[in-house]
């Protein structure tokens, strides 16, 4: 730190007035000595950069202070356009000849609360800085007008739940509007049941005074309140409470405006207070409440179960031996075990299935499965479980074998077949007396494995992915595909010379044999759908570039919600289906009643047969649904980076797809209307003939006939 309280790639102040950004921030002055530095905003998802000059302010010390200004009306082209952009520093070095970039840090302001407006058309959109979880200044382009945050959160000894922050809605700051009602909605991930408690106000004339900048006014926006837990708490289940602010006022023609904010972050004072726990006695019994903020989104959660203290020690305890199981020499007298037991006889008949990893009991390896229950009770079946996932498992009379545990070990090495929808580890060796069957999981539009020009994923870099994929697709014996198009690209994106089982997707036997109207109704009543509403199945992809870590990747929900529901809320409602790989947890609370989340439901074909409409992206669910012919849309908003960027595609997406292409929630509403006029697409047809022309309601007899009957 410097002698002025500046320290090396930290923010000290953001302002922005009058159209004029300027930020000023602490850099060790040797770096930026001679003018080798520049300023950068790089957008998160096209990797664009903006460069700004850098001005000195101040270089007498070791930490000098500089600072850069943005006119934001000059612009206004890339920033009033929704997305993330990351602050760096770029420093050149001429005598090593190479470029090195620095992330700016935050000093915990309240940055998101120093916002600049852009009205695009008769919309408007909000351009402001915020801190990231990893403490770093992003910017972020939204269409939300809210800016909500929880300051302080805990709970005396009686159960009451105290509450101080402020929350604000931009819309109605531009419009100068007074006598703003705020009312809390505290709901739960159990059930429907919303609890609505009125807020106090609360002056903050210190929010004005540090991040007004002379034009904007804070002074209504703070808000406090108390909540009796214990009156919400008459069950003895986990519960988790989430909180939202309504927020309710007259505008300029006198009429009422309620409006919602996003679900409550959390951002304490002081960061100890982050998490904080007491516990309490709710009729009679002792609960354990925890407060804390989550851990992607810092959502504020409150988590209230039945506080036993053995049962807790127990879990310390558990959660300590899970961490050792984990240790590095484990896993190595793990594999070397696992080696050793591959030379025991075989079981014979023996199988064990795997889908995603252990993580759903779906796809191909579970229409197999079902089929050889029936047609092959000789056979003694396995299915691989990820510990973490085993409730989509329990009920269904399988003999589960959790993943990586001692008996996973010697089912696995002394099974006589493997079948799964996805790699399995690399570490894993195929014993001589296995036969190895990779369904794979869907027809490829978007290049594969050997066929991708470089790989954005975390955790790996091109030339490793590609030699890890190929090493493992070595011990694939069958590798099934859906139609003579994907067998040409996995012979070669795959590097597979052995037996091709060109038979149609297993899994899709159902949408054959089971599209009856008794069938589909039955599952609507099933999942608490409403009968009376036609549905939209909205099932886009995962990005390779947008990531929590390895194996976790981020999707932003591009598509307005609001805005479906507002014009056709009436006729429709919506169900989420993400990508396995997304980690993303969505609230849907907002939308109760019209959007569901079934991402966690492990049979997608249920969902295509309950759906009358399927808005997809890249994803390779629309090969499948086109066994339906029923409508489908693509929402493809960011279609040229997804092409040129990240994947490419295998066809002329573009041109050839069964569908309309479209890049915004209005143009998704507009095709939704067409395809009520005209339910199939031109290019369907020739779509349907070329990549589904093998489904009949028979694939999965075609695949189980040449691998387990040995009929060619």
């Amino acid at each position: 730190m410097s002698e002025s309280g500046y320290y090396h790639k930290q923010i000290q102040t953001v302002s922005i007035k009058n159209n004029i950004l300027r930020i000023e921030f602490g850099f060790k002055q040797r770096l930026l000595e001679g003018n080798k530095g520049t300023f950068l905003f790089i957008n998160r998802k096209t990797e664009k950069e903006k460069e700004y000059f850098i001005n000195t302010v101040e270089d007498d010390d070791s930490i000098g202070i500089y600072e850069i200004t943005v006119d934001l009306k000059e612009d206004k082209e890339e920033f009033s356009t929704t997305g993330v952009w990351d602050l760096y520093i770029k420093v050149e070095d001429p005598e090593e000849d190479e470029e090195k970039k620095y992330r700016l840090k935050s000093n915990r302001q309240e940055l998101s609360l120093i916002y600049h407006n852009y009205k695009n058309d008769e919309n408007h959109v909000y351009f402001y800085p915020y801190t990231t979880n990893k403490m770093n200044v992003s910017f972020k382009t939204t269409k939300r007008p809210f800016i909500a945050k929880v300051e302080e959160a805990y709970v005396d000894k009686g159960g009451l739940l105290n509450i101080r922050g402020f929350v604000l809605n931009a819309e109605a700051l531009r419009n100068n509007v007074k006598n703003i009602k705020k009312t809390l909605i505290i709901s739960n991930h159990l059930d429907d049941e919303r609890h609505r408690i009125e807020l106090e106000d609360v002056e903050r004339a210190d929010l004005t005074e540090l991040y007004g900048d002379q034009v904007r006014n804070y002074d209504e926006v703070g808000f406090k309140g108390t909540i009796p837990l214990k009156d919400y708490l008459h069950t003895t289940e986990l519960i988790y409470l989430r909180f939202y602010i309504e927020l309710s006022y007259k505008d300029g023609d006198n009429k009422e405006v309620v409006t919602v904010t996003p679900r409550l972050t959390f951002n304490p004072f002081n960061p100890l207070h982050a998490k904080r726990m007491i516990i309490t006695k709710v009729d009679g019994v002792n609960r354990k409440i925890l407060i804390k903020k989550t851990k992607v989104k810092s959502y504020l959660s409150v988590k209230v179960y039945v506080y036993n203290f053995k049962k807790e020690w127990k879990g310390k305890i558990r959660r300590k031996l899970h961490d050792i199981k984990r240790s590095r020499k484990l896993k190595l007298v793990y594999k070397k075990l696992f080696k050793v037991a591959g030379y025991l006889p075989a079981r014979k008949k023996s199988v064990i299935f795997e889908s995603f990893a252990g993580k759903q009991y779906s796809c191909n390896p579970r229409a197999i499965f079902e089929y050889m229950k029936e047609n092959n009770p000789d056979y003694k079946m396995y299915w691989s479980v990820d510990k973490r996932y085993i409730k989509n498992f329990e009920g269904r009379n399988l003999n589960i074998v959790p993943r990586f545990s001692i008996q996973w070990l010697f089912v696995m090495a002394r099974a006589q077949y493997w079948v799964s929808n996805s790699r399995l580890p690399l570490w894993v060796p195929k014993p001589k007396h296995t036969t190895y069957l990779q369904t794979w999981h869907g027809t490829p539009l978007k290049k594969l494995a050997a066929d991708m020009d470089e790989v954005h994923m975390p955790g790996t870099n091109t030339v490793k992915y590609k030699n890890n994929f190929l090493k493992e697709a070595s011990n694939w014996d069958y590798l099934i595909s859906p139609n003579a198009y994907s067998s040409e690209i996995f012979a070669r994106a795959f590097g597979f010379q052995k037996e091709m089982i060109e038979s149609g997707y297993p899994r899709n036997d159902v949408l054959y044999n089971d599209d009856e109207k008794d069938n589909i109704e039955g599952l609507k009543q099933n999942f608490g759908l409403p009968l009376d509403k036609k549905i939209l199945l909205y099932a886009p992809t995962w990005r390779d570039n947008q990531f929590y870590g390895k194996g976790k990747y981020k999707f932003d929900l591009e598509l307005d919600l609001n805005m479906l529901r507002e014009q056709i809320g009436d006729e429709y409602i919506v169900l989420l289906r993400m990508h396995y790989l997304v980690a993303e947890n969505f609230d849907l609370t907002p939308y109760a009643g019209f959007a569901f989340d079934f991402s966690n439901y492990e049979d997608i074909r249920e969902l295509y047969l309950v759906s009358d409409m399927l808005i997809t992206d890249y994803s390779s669910v629309f090969f499948d649904y086109g066994n339906l012919r029923r409508p489908m849309i693509f929402f493809v908003y960011d279609i040229e980076d997804y092409r040129d960027n990240l994947r490419g595609f295998y066809f002329d997406f573009e041109e050839k797809a069964p569908g309309p292409l479209v890049k915004t929630t209005e143009e998704v509403i507009e095709a939704i209307k067409q395809a009520e006029v005209t339910p199939i697409s031109d290019q369907f047809e020739e779509f349907y003939e070329k990549f589904c022309y093998l489904e009949s309601g028979v694939s999965s007899k075609r695949v189980v006939d040449t691998v387990f009957n040995k009929k060619k």
